[in-house]
C-alpha cells in the first residue's frame, strides 16, 4: 500500500469540473505530508487534450482511461475501470467531488474495493501519518472528524471549499494509458437531456441568488434573475419555491436539493428553514433580505435587510450596475 493521492477528475461536456482542480491542489498538500505522489485520472472519450492540464495543477502522473464506453457516465462501466485501476495503484486516499456524478460513484467503487468512505468533506489533516477527515454531520448542525481506519480511503470533496491552485503550464507529468474494460453495462445513456440556454452550475458558482416563497408568485423571480445577471450568479431557489412550480429541482438549495459553498450567497424572501440552512450555511458570506426581524435566516447571516424584497433588490441591482460599470 502506497501513500499517493488519487484524483478522479470529473470530465462534464468537454472540460474538467472546477472541483478537480481545487482537490488537486488539496491533495498536492496531503500528499506531501504523507509522503506520497499526487496521481490524477479521468475517464472519457477523445480526451487527451483535455486531462493534460492536470498535471500543470500538481499531478505527478496522470491516467487517462480513453475509450467509446466512457464517452458518458454510467455507474457500471466507470466503477468497473476505477476499481480495477485503484486496485493496481493502492493509493492512501482516493478524492472525488461531491458532484451529483460523485456522489453516484464513490459509494459503489467503495462497496467494491471494501473502503472505508467519507462524504461531502471540507477538510483533511495528517496527524502521525493518519488521515483525520472532516465532514459536517447533522444537515451541518455539528462536524465529525473522521479517522481512517484502512487504505485505501476515499473521499467525496465539497466544492469552493479548497482553493484553485495556480497552474503552471511548463509542468509536464507522464501519462498513462488505462487499459479498459467496462465489463457489462446493463444501463446506458441514450440521450442527454440539456436545459435551454447557459446558466452557471450551482455547486460551483462564486456568487448565488437565491429567492424563495417571499416572493410570493413564478413571474417575480425575474428579480433574482436580473440580479444574479449583473454580479455573474447562479440563480437558486428554496425548496417552498421548488415545490411550489416556480423553479426547476436544479435549482433548489437544500439538504434534499443542492449543497452550496459560496463565496457569496445572497437570500431573498427564505425565511431559513432547517432544510435550506444545511444546504447554504458553510457560504463564506451570507446576505439576507427579509421582511421578518426574526426569521432564522438571519441567525447565519453575515449581513441582512430587514425590508421588502420587492423594494430592496431592485435599488441592490441598479446600485451594483453603477459599481461595475464604475470598475
Amino acid at each position: 500500500m502506497s501513500n499517493d493521492v488519487l484524483v478522479v477528475a470529473e470530465i462534464r461536456e468537454g472540460a474538467i469540473k472546477k472541483v478537480a482542480f481545487e482537490m488537486l491542489g488539496e491533495g498536492r498538500r496531503i500528499a506531501s505530508e504523507l509522503g506520497g505522489n499526487l496521481l490524477a485520472v479521468a475517464l472519457g472519450h477523445g480526451i487527451g487534450d483535455v486531462a493534460a492540464p492536470l498535471a500543470h495543477y500538481g499531478a505527478d502522473k496522470v491516467f487517462v482511461a480513453d475509450d467509446p464506453t466512457m464517452a458518458d457516465y454510467t455507474a457500471e462501466g466507470y466503477t468497473n475501470v476505477l476499481a480495477g485501476l485503484i486496485g493496481e495503484l493502492e493509493p492512501a486516499l482516493v478524492l472525488l467531488g461531491a458532484t451529483t456524478q460523485g456522489k453516484d460513484l464513490a459509494p459503489r467503487l467503495a462497496a467494491r474495493l471494501g473502503a472505508g468512505l467519507a462524504s461531502d468533506c471540507t477538510g483533511f489533516a495528517v496527524q502521525d501519518g493518519d488521515l483525520r477527515i472532516t465532514r459536517p454531520i447533522y444537515a451541518g448542525k455539528a462536524t465529525a472528524i473522521v479517522r481512517e481506519t484502512a487504505r485505501p480511503y476515499m473521499a467525496t470533496v465539497r466544492s469552493n471549499i479548497f482553493a484553485v491552485p495556480e497552474p503552471d503550464t511548463s509542468r509536464e507529468a507522464p501519462t498513462e494509458t488505462v487499459s479498459v474494460d467496462a465489463g457489462d453495462i446493463r444501463a446506458k445513456v441514450v440521450e442527454l437531456i440539456k436545459e435551454a440556454g447557459e446558466r452557471v452550475e450551482l455547486t460551483e458558482a462564486d456568487i448565488i441568488v437565491s429567492g424563495g416563497r417571499g416572493l410570493k408568485e413564478p413571474e417575480n423571480f425575474a428579480l433574482i434573475e436580473e440580479l444574479a445577471g449583473v454580479l455573474g450568479a447562479a440563480v437558486g431557489a428554496s425548496r417552498a419555491a421548488v415545490d411550489a412550480g416556480w423553479k426547476d429541482h436544479s435549482y433548489q438549495v437544500g439538504q434534499t436539493g443542492k449543497v452550496v459553498t459560496p463565496t457569496l450567497y445572497i437570500a431573498c424572501g427564505i425565511s431559513g428553514a432547517i432544510q435550506h440552512l444545511a444546504g447554504m450555511k458553510t457560504s463564506k458570506h451570507i446576505f439576507a433580505i427579509n421582511k421578518d426581524p426574526d426569521a432564522p435566516i438571519f441567525k447565519v447571516a453575515d449581513y441582512g435587510i430587514v425590508g421588502d424584497l420587492f423594494k430592496v433588490v431592485p435599488v441592490l441591482t441598479e446600485e451594483f450596475k453603477k459599481m461595475l460599470a464604475e470598475a
